[in-house]
């Protein structure tokens, strides 16, 4: 049962998963979280710091730092075991740091070119998070939102929930991630993150573009912050 906040979810969810993270969200998204996170990465180019939020095990910290060498970059995440992983996986990036910080109550005292942040919008408050990106973003700059959407095909649809239904069964198999697979096809179907978020960037004066995903099971939010 989906709790009153999202949020509640976060340490249901990822207290314990951190060792099998990365091959669940490969095998589970049949690779398209690469795919994903490809498209993250083609809306950076020369930028010379990145805040990375919801950073987990690393995955996308470290394709940042392999397109920007040269770019000083850090990873933010609110669970500690999946930042451990992150620090393991970037260790020999001299120009990667790492904070263990909730992205609702982000105070890091410095700004930066962008803000990525994947599976990340849909447990939190969109005028909350937005805000506080807004405070940690340079003049001309961009934060790039990306999460699981649910499809609006019909078709699609009846996939999607069948998919969900055999996750479950196969949730038996993998006590830790029972849990995950039980609760978040619910989460995903009734958050309507999207429009949430375009409302309030469009409110804070961003300039807009979204990009939906394979069938629309995923949606990349950019939004630059106007000189």
């Amino acid at each position: 049962m989906i709790k009153k906040s999202p949020k509640d979810l976060v340490p249901m969810f990822f207290n314990d998963t951190s060792n099998s993270y990365d091959k669940i969200v490969n095998y589970t998204t049949f690779g398209k979280d690469s795919f994903w996170k490809h498209k993250i990465l083609e809306q950076l180019s020369a930028e010379k710091t990145v805040l990375d939020l919801a950073c987990g095990t690393g995955i996308l910290t470290k394709q940042i730092a392999e397109k920007l060498p040269h770019a000083e970059i850090m990873g933010v995440d609110v669970t500690k075991n999946y930042l451990e992983k992150a620090k393991e996986k970037l260790i020999s990036f001299q120009k990667v740091s790492f904070v263990n910080q909730d992205a609702e109550k982000l105070d890091l005292g410095k700004k930066f070119d962008c803000i990525t942040a994947s599976y990340l919008p849909k447990y939190c408050i969109s005028d909350v998070l937005v805000k506080n990106c807004i405070n940690h973003l340079n003049d001309g700059g961009k934060m790039v939102l990306h999460d699981f959407t649910y499809p609006k095909n019909k078709l699609v649809q009846k996939l999607w929930d069948f998919y969900f239904k055999v996750l479950y069964l196969i949730g038996f198999f993998i006590p830790n991630w029972k849990q995950v697979f039980l609760d978040l096809p619910n989460l995903i179907k009734t958050t309507n993150w999207v429009e949430d978020y375009k409302e309030t960037m469009k409110n804070y004066g961003l300039k807009i573009h979204t990009q939906d995903l394979t069938w629309g099971s995923s949606t990349i939010i950019v939004g630059t912050k106007i000189v």
